[in-house]
């Protein structure tokens, strides 16, 4: 075998190695690159307060935390003055934002929804988002799909399947503010605890251990 031949084979092994694995397990979709998929609803993460207030007026939003996450639920079966024909099998819609943007949506459908079942609510979400890859287990509940930018989650809840998408890089976010207010918070214990033992010292005053 001439040693051209031989230099071929072994790049086509090498490239053949590095791209199988994405080929077959990973999902490398962004969520720039999310279709809009009947199953969200007209949601889309990224979306301002502002245009999910436009999209569903009669949301309320409760105050940000420290953290600059803020909450909300819809419930098209119990306010009256939703119009549900616009939400169809729809029993809720969870929100997560995160500086007035949505960073976490999860939908829950009831037992009339059309696909039913965590196997085939997964293939009709994979068909409709375009996305490929292995879904893994969650939690011993539902199965899970990471992809390049987001997760997502198919579990069953009351007997109908739910969805939640969630931007990992705004989880990020949040969990860099907790750590980051830990450790200030911790920085400022010590700093109390040594200005009392200082105290303690000018004031001469003595503890029995």
């Amino acid at each position: 075998m001439t040693r051209p031949r031989i230099v071929c084979i072994v790049l086509l092994l090498l490239f053949t190695g590095a791209t199988t694995p994405v080929a077959q397990g990973q999902c490398i979709k962004k969520l720039s690159e999310l279709p809009e998929a009947a199953e969200l609803l007209g949601f889309r993460l990224g979306m301002t307060k502002d245009e999910v207030k436009a999209k569903v007026p009669q949301v309320q939003f409760g105050h940000s935390d420290s953290f600059g996450v803020s909450k909300t639920t819809i419930n098209p079966y119990f306010d009256p003055r939703i119009d549900k024909t616009k939400f169809e099998s729809v029993r809720s819609i969870s929100l997560d934002l995160l500086d007035d943007h949505l960073t976490s949506l999860w939908i829950g459908f009831d037992e009339t929804f059309k696909a039913q079942g965590i196997e085939q609510f997964v293939k009709l979400v994979s068909d409709s988002l375009k996305v490929s890859g292995a879904w893994s287990n969650w939690r011993g509940r539902g199965q899970q799909l990471r992809c390049t930018d987001f997760q997502l989650i198919v579990i069953t809840v009351a007997g109908g399947p739910s969805l939640r998408i969630l931007d990992v890089g705004a989880e990020d976010v949040v969990a860099a503010r907790r750590q980051a207010k830990e450790e200030l918070d911790s920085a400022a214990e010590t700093i109390s605890d040594a200005a009392e033992i200082k105290g303690d010292k000018e004031a001469k005053i003595y503890y029995l251990s």
